[in-house]
């Protein structure tokens, strides 16, 4: 390897230290609410929720996975969930890694015995969700998933395991579910990607579990001079889930503005099912706007890139959030899918 890729890869070992030296981050505190009981956790993760007042039942939630070195506290008002949580009336879940798990706080994306489903931090999320949805409070139809680098590569991993149970993720400088198995493989993701034809990346999610379709659909995010996570890896992603939708990834077409384009991938029916936004100069981390205006959010910080454009409020809006603001939806509770 030449020098350049040394250094890519001593850097990514700096932080992975300096997370386990400075003792991580502090635990969630503020407007989150810990929930300690929730049913199975092979993974040992934590539960924070964040509930608007006067939220009105069968709600959506959205699950939002912190990156390497953060906490959900790092990753609930600071990449604007909470700001649309009011806004647009859902419901947020954010869990939490524990130290003693990963030295770095890292979501364990790359073990299939943690990805895999109803295996290991896969399954306590899973857990997680289902505890959200009893009692009415959650439409178990409007369940999202989203996260940063380590938090958006297992986020892709539920996509995976339990697409029966999210409507929607968004992957945020992460990587291809079935890239990597083990540590060494991850760290190769990572800095260089790992290149494949777009069937065997679609057929990596329809291993993940015996679901037929439909399939979620997916927003991918990537910064294009992003040092920890090769860009490549977001066109693999492009891939991946333009394969499973049955989408040619050539079709796409571009939106937005000079300041913020990007390419929108629709099926036969003309839907929108995957998108690709690659921000032109911005590193690792979420996209956020600081300010007060309506499509504005978030708060600079490391991991938290002020680009002027909040990735939060975009999503929510390919989502439909913003669209089902304030609706109710009603589901009799025998078609509600089972934890």
């Amino acid at each position: 390897m030449d020098g350049g890729v040394w250094w890519r890869v001593w850097r990514w070992i700096g932080v992975v230290l300096l997370a386990a030296l400075s003792g991580g981050v502090a635990a969630a505190q503020g407007p989150l609410t810990e929930v300690r009981a929730f049913g199975d956790n092979p993974g040992n993760l934590r539960m924070y929720k964040y509930v608007p007042d006067g939220l009105p039942p069968r709600a959506p939630l959205v699950v939002a996975l912190h990156g390497c070195s953060q906490g959900a506290t790092d990753y609930d008002d600071e990449a604007g969930w909470t700001k649309f949580a009011d806004q647009w009336r859902f419901a947020l879940l954010l869990p939490e890694q524990r130290l003693r798990n990963n030295l770095s706080r890292c979501f364990t994306w790359y073990a299939e015995e943690h990805r895999g489903r109803d295996r290991g931090e896969a399954r306590s999320i899973r857990s997680m969700v289902a505890a959200m949805v009893q009692g009415g409070a959650i439409d178990p139809r409007r369940v999202y998933v989203t996260g940063l680098s380590a938090g958006g590569a297992m986020a892709n991993a539920l996509l995976a395991a339990y697409p029966e149970v999210f409507t929607a993720g968004a992957i945020i400088a992460g990587i291809p579910h079935g890239c990597a198995d083990g540590v060494v493989g991850a760290v190769r993701c990572m800095l260089w990607g790992r290149a494949q034809d777009p069937a065997e990346w679609g057929d990596a999610v329809r291993a993940a579990s015996a679901h037929q379709g439909p399939w979620p659909k997916v927003s991918i995010w990537q910064g294009d001079k992003d040092p920890w996570v090769d860009p490549v890896n977001a066109r693999e992603l492009l891939k991946q889930w333009t394969n499973v939708h049955g989408i040619e990834a050539a079709t796409g077409t571009r939106r937005g503005n000079a300041e913020h384009s990007y390419l929108v991938y629709a099926d036969a029916a003309g839907t929108p099912q995957v998108e690709l936004h690659t921000i032109s100069g911005m590193g690792h981390g979420t996209p956020v706007d600081p300010g007060p205006g309506a499509t504005q959010c978030g708060k600079a910080g490391r991991f938290l890139l002020d680009v002027h454009i909040c990735s939060t409020y975009h999503i929510g809006k390919f989502w439909g959030l913003e669209r089902d603001a304030g609706t109710v939806q009603t589901m009799p509770r025998s078609s509600m899918p089972t934890p």
